[in-house]
């Protein structure tokens, strides 16, 4: 990896986008290692839950457009694959979110399970101030968190955001002081962690598939189909001795660590 550095620790991984120079401003090589990656983790049964933030004190600035004029396109698409190996991600991801997240930096995080961030933060949908449309998802993610008319104010004026602006727009998910940031976030995937991995992943995909529109008969019948799987399985049969004997769950024991027990 160049410009991304990956650790793992006890079914959490942690993708950290490393170009603090450019304020982790997306490469050819960044959008090709995060699509790999994200596709990576996808395929891997140990990992469960996904922290994406950036080196150096900010997110990721965006698009690094330098010398990328004569082959645009083929810079769009490895964009674009990231975008679609993020949005692939059947575990939650958590965007960690410090500095700025602006233009395709924004969205980067946006295409997260939950976006927590320090109160230094600072968001724009930045395209417009560069000549430049949405990308990187924008067009599709922004009308489905905040509706046409704010998607399109936030489009067409491009201003910068504060973390608390973007929290009242729903954009946000928690705020927190760039001290509290580290161990709130990993409280979060901690708890994630321990909780059971197939209804989870479940539950997000039907979240995000109700969220694309349709009747609620058909949101039903989703539901009925995951609901089905999810009794038939270990997890559930889990949950219910666990009752029964009047303890907490275990969904999940970490090679050579104590065991941990779930939390509602």
């Amino acid at each position: 990896m160049q410009t991304l550095k990956v650790e793992r620790h006890d079914g959490v991984v942690t993708v950290v986008m490393s170009r603090p120079e450019k304020k982790n401003a997306g490469s050819p090589t960044m959008w090709r290692e995060l699509a790999e990656t994200f596709t990576e983790i996808e395929r891997t049964p140990g990992d469960r839950v996904m922290v994406l933030t950036g080196a150096g004190g900010d997110f990721c600035s965006g698009a690094d457009l330098d010398g990328i004029s004569d082959d645009a396109l083929d810079y769009m698409k490895r964009a674009s694959h990231a975008a679609e190996a993020l949005s692939a991600l059947t575990i939650p991801a958590i965007a960690k979110v410090d500095g700025v997240a602006v233009g395709a930096g924004w969205n980067l995080a946006l295409g997260c399970d939950l976006v927590v961030a320090s109160e230094r933060a600072r968001f724009s949908q930045i395209f417009i101030r560069r000549a430049l449309s949405l990308d990187f998802g924008g067009s599709w993610l922004l009308p489905r968190l905040v509706g046409l008319q704010k998607a399109k104010e936030l489009a067409f004026f491009g201003e910068i955001l504060s973390a608390a602006e973007a929290s009242k727009l729903g954009l946000v998910t928690r705020i927190v002081t760039v001290e509290e940031l580290d161990a709130t976030v990993e409280s979060m995937a901690r708890r994630l962690v321990y909780a059971p991995t197939q209804a989870l992943s479940l539950t997000k995909q039907l979240l995000d598939a109700a969220a694309d529109g349709g009747s609620i008969e058909a949101a039903l019948q989703r539901e009925n189909h995951v609901q089905a799987n999810n009794i038939v399985g270990v997890d559930a049969a889990e949950a219910r001795a666990a009752f029964l004997e009047k303890r907490e769950a275990v969904f999940y024991r970490p090679d050579s660590q104590p065991v941990a027990t779930a939390h509602a």
